[in-house]
Order: C-alpha cells, then structure tokens, then sequence
C-alpha cells in the first residue's frame, strides 16, 4: 500500500534514542499521518492526541491503558483516545502507519 501525491517532512522524528524513527507525511486532503519503524524494544507512549496505530510488518505487543497486553500483526490496528497511553513492546522491527485524530 501507498500513499498517493502527499508532502514528506525530509527530517525524522527520533524518539526514545533512536529506537521509534519516523517521517511524518501530509496527504492532498491536508490529514496528516506518520510512516515509521519501532526497533526491538519496549516503549510507552502518551497520547494528546486520537491515533490509530496500523501495524505494517512485524508484530506489536501491545497494553491500551494498562488492560492486558495483546498481539497485533500485520494488516491489524489499535486506537487509543486522546489523554491515554499505550505500550508496545517489539521483539522485532515493527512497521506502522499513525493516523492521528
């Protein structure tokens, strides 16, 4: 899958030292998403904003606000509201797409 005639920011956003990199891209309607990788660690992310997370390759392990941690796998996504958390712990690189809101 791709996303078609979008504006990419050239400069990655880097978190948690180098272990969640991404890009965030801007399609024609003005939605805003990011495409990134989350190296083999276990990280916690709070929300102020709505995301839904769509595992591109590997699998995410993953604890929505503290319920029991749950699989997912390609093609699978999670969401979480804005003011919660999630999170993911990867055994293996995991690739994700984040649409926000």
């Amino acid at each position: 899958m791709q996303f078609e005639q979008v504006t990419v920011n050239k400069k990655a956003n880097v978190f948690f030292d180098g272990k969640c990199v991404s890009h965030t891209v801007t399609l024609a309607s003005g939605e805003r998403k990011s495409v990134g990788v989350i190296l083999p660690s276990t990280l916690r992310f709070d929300l102020s904003t709505r995301e839904v997370m769509e595992v591109v390759d590997g699998t995410a392990h993953v604890s929505i606000n503290g319920a029991a941690e749950q699989a997912y796998a390609a093609g699978q996504a999670w969401t979480v509201e804005a003011g919660g958390y999630f999170i993911i712990r990867a055994e293996a690189p995991v690739h994700y797409v984040c649409h926000f809101g």
